[in-house]
């Protein structure tokens, strides 16, 4: 019974020299230090599906890698503070860590792991949600019928501060336009996966423009899908969404008109919102494409 009991408290000692050993940062939007050791490998645990960017001048320097909620930082020579981008690539959000290698003393033991994990106080992001968890929202409630019976009613969905179409489309002209690191993130928001030879010829049919689809988000039961659009004619074109053909709950176009082809500003994108369904359901038939508006049927 002894020998147990003493062979639990070293387990348990142990455990708790293990848990000692890994240093615990919050992510408050603040960045993190990492010190690194030259020659000596640490390892920093994110628990996401993350995207490091690596400046340029530290090719050759610094070798990460990443796997399993994982990162691994070998420094293979002394380095400058410099600064790496941790993007998370579910919610798009980015978390900047600030490291600096410097050479090892002798004997210095290795550097301890680092898990980064979400503050206690996070500020309020666009999108955020105003009411209950998803958790909460989604759970269904009880109810007792005269008959004794339960019934099972679905309580609403949250809400959010501001309309999810609005959250949508400002999110993809961010993830298509801006820069990586200015992406406000937003909870539940995810990419979808869609067919870039969709044939988009029935959007503006009576437009000379040529549509192709560049990617779609998802949140709450909506989708956004942007599409690019190039002008195939000398003429400038005005973008009016009452020339959209399709089932969308909203539409907003990245510039309110084209130039002529050939011009830099024959291109643009339009934003297109759709609600339980993506943009291949929310589309006209192909073959409405031929129908003249006039009354006629176009040649192709």
């Amino acid at each position: 019974m002894k020998r147990t009991l003493r062979y639990a408290c070293a387990l348990l000692a142990a455990l708790a020299a293990y848990a000692d050993a890994v240093e615990i940062q919050r992510w408050e939007r603040i960045p993190l230090a990492l010190p690194l050791v030259v020659g000596q490998e640490r390892i920093v645990f994110v628990d996401q599906n993350v995207r490091v960017g690596v400046p340029r001048n530290l090719e050759g320097k610094l070798r990460v890698q990443s796997t399993g909620g994982a990162l691994y930082l070998l420094a293979n020579e002394p380095i400058e503070p410099t600064r790496l981008q941790l993007q998370n690539m579910t919610s798009g959000e980015i978390m900047l860590v600030d490291i600096a290698a410097t050479p090892g003393q002798a004997n210095q033991p290795a550097p301890e792991p680092v898990k980064i994990v979400a503050g206690d106080n996070p500020a309020a992001r666009y999108g955020q949600q105003t009411s209950a968890p998803k958790q909460a929202a989604t759970r269904p409630t009880a109810a007792t019928t005269e008959d004794g019976d339960q019934e099972f009613e679905e309580q609403p969905a949250a809400r959010r501060e501001t309309p999810v179409p609005v959250v949508l489309t400002r999110y993809a002209a961010q993830m298509l336009y801006a820069p990586l690191r200015t992406v406000e993130p937003v909870e539940g928001i995810g990419q979808v996966n869609i067919n870039r030879r969709l044939d988009v010829s029935t959007l503006l049919p009576t437009l000379p423009i040529e549509a192709s689809v560049l990617g779609a988000w998802r949140l709450d039961g909506f989708w956004v899908t942007a599409v690019k659009l190039r002008n195939t004619s000398v003429q400038q074109l005005t973008l009016d969404p009452r020339d959209l053909m399709g089932n969308f709950v909203a539409a907003t176009f990245q510039h309110p008109y084209l130039g002529a082809q050939g011009d830099a500003s024959d291109t643009s994108t339009v934003y297109l919102v759709t609600q339980g369904r993506g943009l291949a359901e929310s589309l006209l038939p192909a073959s409405v494409g031929q129908i003249d508006p006039k009354g006629g049927r176009r040649e192709r």
